[in-house]
Protein backbone atom coordinates (compact mmCIF):
# COMPACT_ATOMS: atom_id res chain seq x y z
CA UNK A 1 0.00 0.00 0.00
CA UNK A 2 2.97 2.50 0.64
CA UNK A 3 4.54 2.05 -2.49
CA UNK A 4 1.24 3.09 -4.24
CA UNK A 5 0.47 5.83 -2.48
CA UNK A 6 4.38 6.77 -2.52
CA UNK A 7 4.02 6.40 -6.68
CA UNK A 8 0.78 8.76 -6.42
CA UNK A 9 2.58 11.33 -4.41
CA UNK A 10 5.45 11.21 -6.93
CA UNK A 11 2.63 11.63 -9.72
CA UNK A 12 1.13 14.62 -7.90
CA UNK A 13 4.18 16.41 -7.72
CA UNK A 14 6.16 15.25 -10.43
CA UNK A 15 6.51 18.52 -11.83
CA UNK A 16 8.68 19.57 -9.69
CA UNK A 17 11.07 16.84 -9.62
CA UNK A 18 12.63 18.95 -12.76
CA UNK A 19 13.95 21.27 -10.14
CA UNK A 20 17.12 20.38 -9.06
CA UNK A 21 15.34 20.02 -5.11
CA UNK A 22 12.60 19.09 -6.63
CA UNK A 23 13.08 15.22 -5.88
CA UNK A 24 14.06 15.80 -2.20
CA UNK A 25 11.15 18.19 -1.66
CA UNK A 26 8.58 15.51 -2.50
CA UNK A 27 10.37 12.91 -0.59
CA UNK A 28 10.43 15.53 2.51
CA UNK A 29 7.15 16.16 2.52
CA UNK A 30 6.14 12.67 1.63
CA UNK A 31 8.10 11.54 5.01
CA UNK A 32 6.34 14.57 7.42
CA UNK A 33 2.83 12.83 6.53
CA UNK A 34 1.42 10.26 8.81
CA UNK A 35 0.84 6.70 7.19
CA UNK A 36 3.48 7.54 4.54
CA UNK A 37 6.37 8.75 6.78
CA UNK A 38 10.25 7.88 6.08
CA UNK A 39 9.23 4.48 4.57
CA UNK A 40 7.27 6.44 1.69
CA UNK A 41 9.22 8.85 1.21
CA UNK A 42 12.61 6.16 0.72
CA UNK A 43 10.15 4.11 -1.29
CA UNK A 44 9.30 7.62 -3.32
CA UNK A 45 13.39 8.40 -3.53
CA UNK A 46 14.00 4.80 -5.32
CA UNK A 47 10.84 5.10 -7.69
CA UNK A 48 12.72 8.56 -8.64
CA UNK A 49 16.11 7.15 -8.64
CA UNK A 50 17.36 9.74 -6.25
CA UNK A 51 20.68 9.25 -4.42
CA UNK A 52 20.99 7.16 -1.42
CA UNK A 53 22.49 9.18 1.06
CA UNK A 54 20.87 12.29 0.76
CA UNK A 55 17.43 10.53 0.40
CA UNK A 56 17.76 8.81 3.88
CA UNK A 57 18.69 12.41 5.04
CA UNK A 58 15.87 14.04 3.60
CA UNK A 59 13.43 11.49 4.09
CA UNK A 60 14.60 11.02 8.15
CA UNK A 61 14.50 15.04 8.65
CA UNK A 62 11.20 14.96 7.23
CA UNK A 63 10.20 11.80 9.59
CA UNK A 64 11.66 13.20 12.86
CA UNK A 65 10.23 16.92 12.89
CA UNK A 66 6.62 15.92 14.08
CA UNK A 67 8.33 13.92 16.98
CA UNK A 68 8.02 16.88 19.19
CA UNK A 69 4.89 18.29 18.66
CA UNK A 70 3.46 15.54 18.79
CA UNK A 71 4.84 14.00 22.29
CA UNK A 72 4.23 17.95 23.86
CA UNK A 73 0.97 19.24 21.91
CA UNK A 74 -0.96 16.03 21.15
CA UNK A 75 -3.05 14.91 23.64
CA UNK A 76 -3.80 18.95 24.64
CA UNK A 77 -4.96 19.54 21.38
CA UNK A 78 -6.76 15.66 21.10
CA UNK A 79 -8.60 16.86 24.21
CA UNK A 80 -9.67 20.47 22.50
CA UNK A 81 -11.13 18.89 19.56
CA UNK A 82 -13.14 16.38 21.60
CA UNK A 83 -14.90 18.90 23.72
CA UNK A 84 -15.10 21.78 21.43
CA UNK A 85 -15.98 19.82 17.95
CA UNK A 86 -18.17 16.75 17.10
CA UNK A 87 -17.36 15.10 14.54
CA UNK A 88 -13.49 15.64 14.69
CA UNK A 89 -14.04 14.51 17.94
CA UNK A 90 -15.62 10.91 16.58
CA UNK A 91 -12.62 10.92 14.56
CA UNK A 92 -9.66 11.89 17.66
CA UNK A 93 -11.24 9.30 19.48
CA UNK A 94 -11.30 6.83 16.89
CA UNK A 95 -7.48 7.25 16.61
CA UNK A 96 -7.14 7.29 20.32
CA UNK A 97 -8.44 4.18 20.46
CA UNK A 98 -6.76 2.16 17.34
CA UNK A 99 -3.58 3.84 19.66
CA UNK A 100 -4.49 2.23 22.81
CA UNK A 101 -5.04 -0.90 20.84
CA UNK A 102 -1.25 -0.83 19.98
CA UNK A 103 -0.17 0.56 23.37
CA UNK A 104 0.72 -3.24 25.29
CA UNK A 105 3.28 -3.26 22.37
CA UNK A 106 4.81 -0.38 23.88
CA UNK A 107 4.44 -0.64 27.54
CA UNK A 108 5.86 -3.73 28.21
CA UNK A 109 9.45 -2.93 26.73
CA UNK A 110 8.88 1.24 27.38
CA UNK A 111 11.38 3.17 25.56
CA UNK A 112 12.83 -0.15 23.64
CA UNK A 113 9.63 -1.03 22.93
CA UNK A 114 8.81 2.78 21.57
CA UNK A 115 11.68 2.45 19.21
CA UNK A 116 10.94 -1.36 18.04
CA UNK A 117 7.55 -0.22 17.45
CA UNK A 118 8.78 3.04 15.31
CA UNK A 119 11.52 0.99 13.93
CA UNK A 120 10.12 -2.05 12.40
CA UNK A 121 7.79 -1.02 9.07
CA UNK A 122 4.57 -2.62 9.59
CA UNK A 123 1.51 -1.26 8.59
CA UNK A 124 0.17 0.98 11.70
CA UNK A 125 3.30 2.01 13.17
CA UNK A 126 5.63 4.42 13.20
CA UNK A 127 7.32 7.88 14.62
CA UNK A 128 3.11 9.34 14.29
CA UNK A 129 1.03 6.23 16.03
CA UNK A 130 4.60 5.75 18.13
CA UNK A 131 4.66 9.23 19.50
CA UNK A 132 0.15 9.34 19.96
CA UNK A 133 1.03 6.15 22.40
CA UNK A 134 4.11 7.23 24.24
CA UNK A 135 2.05 10.73 24.97
CA UNK A 136 -0.87 9.04 26.01
CA UNK A 137 1.18 6.74 28.41
CA UNK A 138 2.60 10.14 29.57
CA UNK A 139 6.04 8.44 28.70
CA UNK A 140 9.25 11.00 29.60
CA UNK A 141 9.42 12.97 26.42
CA UNK A 142 12.76 13.76 26.17
CA UNK A 143 13.63 9.61 26.22
CA UNK A 144 10.58 9.28 24.07
CA UNK A 145 11.88 11.68 21.67
CA UNK A 146 15.35 9.72 21.74
CA UNK A 147 13.18 6.46 21.54
CA UNK A 148 11.38 7.42 18.40
CA UNK A 149 14.67 9.15 16.26
CA UNK A 150 16.24 5.65 17.19
CA UNK A 151 13.29 3.64 15.80
CA UNK A 152 13.16 6.39 13.03
CA UNK A 153 16.76 5.52 12.07
CA UNK A 154 16.12 1.65 12.48
CA UNK A 155 13.22 1.80 9.80
CA UNK A 156 15.12 3.67 7.31
CA UNK A 157 17.34 1.13 7.35
CA UNK A 158 15.08 -1.59 6.81
CA UNK A 159 13.52 0.33 4.14
CA UNK A 160 16.86 1.54 2.61
CA UNK A 161 17.75 -2.71 1.99
CA UNK A 162 13.78 -2.31 1.12
CA UNK A 163 13.65 -0.10 -1.40
CA UNK A 164 17.33 0.20 -2.84
CA UNK A 165 17.51 -3.35 -3.02
CA UNK A 166 14.48 -5.69 -3.48
CA UNK A 167 12.53 -2.58 -4.89
CA UNK A 168 15.64 -1.35 -7.06
CA UNK A 169 15.82 -4.73 -8.19
CA UNK A 170 12.04 -5.27 -9.33
CA UNK A 171 11.73 -1.51 -10.55
CA UNK A 172 14.53 -1.66 -13.11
Amino acid sequence: MAKKIAKWMVGIFGSITGVWYGKYLVMFIISLMPILELRGGLIAAALMDAPIIPSFIVCFLGNIIPIPFILWFVTKIFDYLKTHTKKIGKLVIKLENKASSKKAQIERLKYWGLVLFVGIPLPGTGAWTGCLIAAMLGMDKKKSTLAAILGVIMAGVIMLIFSYGVLGVIIK
